[in-house]
């Protein structure tokens, strides 16, 4: 039994790509040229970085808009489906990749530098001349200089984020499931309060951020500690930020009337962007704050 030809939509050429790359290009020119000024108050530096965030805003909004305009219009086949839905899996998988990298350079500063530098093999003599105070434990608060820091501990805004993302992966699977049955009011109705507690991460993420600089002393300058942490918990805020913009785009969307009970491929791929940041702050939770 031969299979049903199924027609495969090819979208017009676009100017989008082009405009993206020269957004990105001025982003960053301006971000490399800010911090080269940061003396002078920034200088034109922090202008070309403005002007590329804002087209890249724009590109964004314009291409965006236009696969979805296709997409209502009924020009994407089952097989078109299938190549969102790969396309989708990749990036999630690229993304898995970026933070087993950043994950890698915590587990080797802790399991094979500190060992390393306190006398680990043919390097007795190394600590003992470059730091003579040096001892292997983690976290390191204190840097060869004589700064001292303090550990971020695991309870107070650390537990409260790690909840509050819990709780919004459940809210955001009840939200899927109302749109897979035809409960319009009760998706708006969880999507909603799943971008809340998105909002509440960011708000408590900052907070904690501000207690760790005025009061704890812990900062981009408090050595290989102060590094791994902003590193890892400031690139997850930035994912959870961008993950956060994408529900609130969904939660437009079902407003209009977008998404139907076997049509919502664009919903699901926000839920496994949402699910898989989820999964991301447990283990930053486990490894940066409780281990």
């Amino acid at each position: 039994m031969s299979q049903e030809y199924q027609r495969y939509y090819v979208p017009a050429q676009s100017v989008w790509p082009i405009i993206g790359a020269v957004a990105l290009f001025m982003i960053a020119v301006g971000a490399g040229t800010t911090v080269q000024q940061m003396d002078e108050g920034g200088g034109y530096g922090q202008w070309i970085l403005l002007g590329g965030a804002t087209l890249l805003i724009f590109m964004l909004f314009g291409w965006f808009g236009n696969v979805i305009n296709e997409s209502m219009s009924g020009m994407y086949s089952e097989q078109m489906d299938r190549s969102f839905r790969q396309g989708m899996s990749w990036f999630i998988f690229s993304e898995v990749m970026f933070f087993a990298a950043f994950f890698g350079a915590l587990f080797y500063a802790r399991m094979i530098a500190l060992p390393w530098l306190e006398g680990g093999s043919n390097n007795a003599m190394t600590h003992a001349v470059l730091w003579p105070e040096f001892e292997a434990h983690w976290p390191l608060i204190k840097t060869p200089s004589g700064t001292e820091t303090t550990a971020m501990g695991w309870t107070g805004l650390p537990l409260y984020n790690t909840i509050i993302l819990l709780i919004s992966s459940i809210t955001l699977h009840m939200a899927h499931v109302s749109l897979e049955t035809g409960k319009r009011s009760a998706l708006n109705a969880w999507l909603f309060f799943t971008i809340v507690l998105g909002v509440c991460f960011l708000f408590l993420q900052v907070e904690e951020y501000i207690h760790a600089y005025q009061e704890m002393g812990l900062t981009l300058d408090a050595g290989i500690y102060g590094n791994t942490f902003f590193l890892l918990t400031g690139f997850h805020g930035m994912h959870v930020t961008l993950g956060t913009i994408i529900l609130i785009v969904l939660f437009f969307r079902v407003l209009k009337g977008h998404f139907s009970q076997d049509n919502h491929f664009a919903f699901m791929a926000g839920s496994w962007y949402w699910h898989f940041v989820d999964v991301v702050w447990l283990c930053l939770f486990i490894f940066v704050y409780v281990i």
